[in-house]
């Protein structure tokens, strides 16, 4: 059958050849989250393969949280979540006994680098840029934070302006660079602070700390982030739930 899906197994049914191929067009920005997809029918023309192959593509798609269909308007690239936030482990409170929220960044450092042994490991190459950043809520520093992500993929991060920065990098990675973080793994350990950590976070040297290795990936599940982030363990709280 002739048609356009990318390289993929022809072995597996359409189906899922189709997915992956639509993976991989969300992948490389062929859409936006305010754009929706081609109908089902545009689909099965443009491939070859009946509108159930397609729909049961879009399905799966669906139930992986890349797409979502809105009522009455189409299929389309599901906005990115981003609520996947280290200030979990981190839920500061006011004088009141409130949860503080809003976070706030400052970033130290963003120059090329060469990665350290874990970060290379983690990401496939030692080509780094290097980003060093200090998280706070309510001008109380949380987290402090040492960011490696490769160079071919970010090509010209470090000189992005202040401006395309906000309290997050995720959506600064998807609105300029196209990558998209579908999921991330954290490894959790604890360890002291060093003279420079101390001083950014405000604790004393030797003081206890949480310290959280984060490894992200893309949609295609390769790892586009390694990050090391560490906060003061007296505020750590962990939860899990087991069903």
């Amino acid at each position: 059958m002739s048609n356009g899906f990318a390289t993929t197994d022809a072995r597996l049914p359409a189906y899922a050849r189709l997915r992956d191929t639509l993976t991989a067009r969300i992948a490389a920005g062929d859409w936006t989250p305010d754009q929706p997809i081609p109908s089902e029918a545009r689909l099965a023309r443009e491939f070859d393969v009946s509108v159930g192959t397609v729909r049961k593509a879009v399905d799966g798609l669906v139930r992986e949280g890349l797409l979502e269909r809105r009522q009455g308007s189409g299929t389309y690239m599901r906005a990115p979540s981003f609520n996947a936030t280290l200030f979990r482990f981190f839920p500061v409170r006011d004088g009141d006994g409130a949860p503080l929220s809003i976070p706030q960044s400052q970033m130290i450092l963003r120059s090329r680098a060469e990665a350290p042994a874990e970060a290379a490991e983690a990401l496939g190459t030692g080509e780094v840029i290097k980003i060093v950043r200090l998280r706070s809520l309510s001008d109380q520093p949380v987290l402090f934070e040492e960011i490696y992500i490769p160079r071919a993929r970010f090509a010209g991060f470090e000189e992005l302006p202040d401006t395309a920065f906000g309290p997050l990098l995720y959506p600064t990675y998807f609105e300029h660079f196209g990558v998209l973080v579908k999921r991330a793994t954290d490894e959790v350990s604890f360890g002291r602070a060093s003279d420079a950590v101390a001083q950014k976070l405000r604790v004393q040297t030797g003081d206890p700390l949480a310290v959280i290795r984060r490894t992200a990936f893309d949609v295609e599940d390769k790892p586009v982030e390694w990050r090391i982030a560490s906060g003061s363990a007296e505020g750590f709280r962990y939860r899990s739930e087991i069903n």
